[in-house]
């Protein structure tokens, strides 16, 4: 049954990995058009620089929960890569119960009070443009609860190679 859920935790991460990477394609046609409109016509937007800021956040932010899926993180593992896989799992699902999952869980949270709140207020940032920015918050707050649930398999994933003996990660 946990083998499921973490199967299905992580094809749902990957598919929304797949999907949001491609806000990369609205981002260089903004860039172009700011390029081209500043260098070409002399005449540059006042809202180009910020709506790239905007929309390479939210790329960054949905690559998280990708990048852990894909195993892409940074990782000092000088001593833990000379053990046995089994005690690999047990570091692993050590540290994400005991750091990883209070501190995304605060995060969940913090970052869900700060979107509940802007979404209310219907905050806008204070530039010359003054854009909305709760749907970034609200963005945020998903990327932080897309991590956490990731976090979630894996921990799944390390519970099952120290109690079943399996010798690697699913």
């Amino acid at each position: 049954m946990f083998t499921k859920i973490s199967r299905n935790i992580d094809w749902f991460i990957t598919k929304q990995g797949d999907v949001t990477s491609m806000l990369i394609i609205p981002l260089l046609c903004v860039v172009l058009y700011e390029v081209v409109m500043r260098y070409g016509f002399n005449a540059p937007t006042t809202w180009g620089f910020e709506m790239t800021t905007f929309l390479y956040g939210m790329h960054y932010m949905f690559g998280y929960s990708y990048t852990d899926v894909k195993n892409g993180h940074v990782r000092v593992d000088i001593f833990t890569s000379l053990t046995s896989k089994k005690t690999q799992a047990i570091i692993s699902a050590f540290t994400t119960a005991i750091f990883f999952m209070p501190v995304m869980i605060c995060m969940t949270i913090w970052t869900s009070k700060f979107a509940w709140y802007s979404v209310e207020t219907l905050e806008r940032n204070s530039t010359s443009w003054a854009p909305p920015i709760y749907p970034y918050k609200i963005v945020m707050a998903v990327c932080f609860l897309f991590l956490l649930v990731q976090g979630i398999s894996n921990l799944i994933k390390d519970l099952q190679i120290v109690f079943n003996n399996e010798e690697e990660k699913a």
